[in-house]
C-alpha cells in the first residue's frame, strides 16, 4: 500500500510540475525572423502573433509575394523555437519520459 501512496504523491507532482510549466510556456514570447533580418516577429508561448517588424524596403507592392513568403518563413522559425523549447520543458518535467506520439504542448 505504500507503493501505491508514493505513486499518487508522484503523479500529483508532476501533474504540478506540468501546469507550472504550461503557465511558463504561455508566458514566454518566441521570436523569428526571415530574409536576414528583414521580418521579424514574436509569438506567444501558445503560438498566438505578438508583434511584427518588417523592413520598408520589403513595402513595395511589386514585392507583396515575396514579403508574404518571408512573414511565413519568420513564423515557421519561430513556431520550430517554440516547439523545442515546449519539448525541452518537458523533458524536465517528466524526466526523459516523454509523451505518447501526437500529443504536443501546449495542450
Amino acid at each position: 500500500m505504500k507503493n501505491l501512496t508514493g505513486l499518487m504523491k508522484q503523479a500529483q507532482q508532476m501533474q504540478q510540475n506540468m501546469q507550472d510549466m504550461q503557465a511558463r510556456l504561455e508566458a514566454m514570447e518566441i521570436s523569428g525572423e526571415s530574409g536576414a533580418g528583414l521580418v521579424k516577429l514574436v509569438i506567444s508561448g501558445k503560438g498566438d502573433l505578438k508583434a511584427l517588424k518588417i523592413d520598408p524596403k520589403l513595402l513595395d507592392a511589386a514585392e507583396s509575394e515575396m514579403l508574404e513568403d518571408l512573414i511565413i518563413a519568420a513564423h515557421r522559425d519561430a513556431r520550430a523555437k517554440l516547439e523545442s523549447i515546449s519539448a525541452d520543458e518537458l523533458q524536465k518535467v517528466t524526466g526523459g519520459i516523454g509523451l505518447p506520439p501526437g500529443m504536443k504542448l501546449p495542450f
